[in-house]
């Protein structure tokens, strides 16, 4: 009796498990920010933008995701996240934007406006005028992954993004940050292209993240560093 109650209990958790995630993207609706910030290790004025973005991880109606990017590492410091992928994410970015360089600490919110996010003023202003995204087209369950129909204006990239739910503390030891220990928070581990999206339903299988301390992003981005036009966390 003790085993069989054990198993109905198990089951009863994986059903719940599944619900959650069949629910989750439903629960965000038609008002989901995704916010991307740009930064590494190695620059003395992220920290700042840094604390600002780590404050709001906890809203539902806001997908965080901090990109470590890779130039700065050859000025005294190599960043322990950064990746040549999030690096060309952001020069897309620049692109799409219409700017002629990167910089950073930069915040993107929902690919269509940016700012330094250094100011917590100027960034909750931001965040509140920016066009909001939907989050209804999308679905992951057991593993597969459906974008519903809808009118596309253009061909869509579909985006899988694997971050970090913890906050990383990172001891510096050289560059403009040496000797602070710097905290980190959402941080990307993965970004996987999963193919496109032009208005008509589509499905990709989904592999799980590598760690239970991942969280899971979809992103479903016009492309060449174009607006976000849906997106959702789980």
């Amino acid at each position: 009796m003790r085993i069989a109650a054990t198993l109905f209990c198990i089951a009863l958790a994986v059903v719940a498990g599944v619900a959650l995630a069949r629910t989750t993207a439903s629960a965000q609706g038609d008002s989901l920010i995704v916010l991307e910030l740009y930064q590494s290790q190695g620059c003395s004025s992220c920290p700042p933008a840094n604390a600002n973005v780590a404050a709001i991880t906890g809203r539902p109606d806001v997908v965080v995701l901090s990109f470590a990017v890779t130039y700065w590492d050859n000025l005294g410091w190599r960043d322990t996240f950064a990746k040549p992928q999030f690096t060309a994410r952001q020069y897309a970015y620049a692109r799409g934007l219409g700017h002629s360089n990167v910089y950073t600490p930069q915040v993107v919110l929902n690919g269509r406006i940016d700012l330094s996010g250094v100011n917590a003023s100027d960034l909750s202003a931001a965040m509140s005028r920016v066009q909001r995204i939907s989050s209804r087209l999308i679905s992951l369950e057991n593993g597969r992954l459906g974008i519903g129909p809808a009118e596309a204006q253009a061909p869509a990239d579909v985006w899988l993004v694997h971050f970090d739910r913890r906050t990383l503390p990172v001891p510096i030891s050289a560059g403009e940050n040496e000797g602070r220990t710097l905290p980190h928070k959402n941080i990307v581990r993965d970004l996987v292209h999963l193919g496109t999206w032009a208005g008509s339903p589509v499905s990709f299988p989904v592999a799980p993240p590598s760690d239970p301390n991942f969280g899971t992003a979809i992103l479903v981005q016009k492309q060449n560093g174009g607006p976000i036009v849906a997106a959702a966390k789980f």
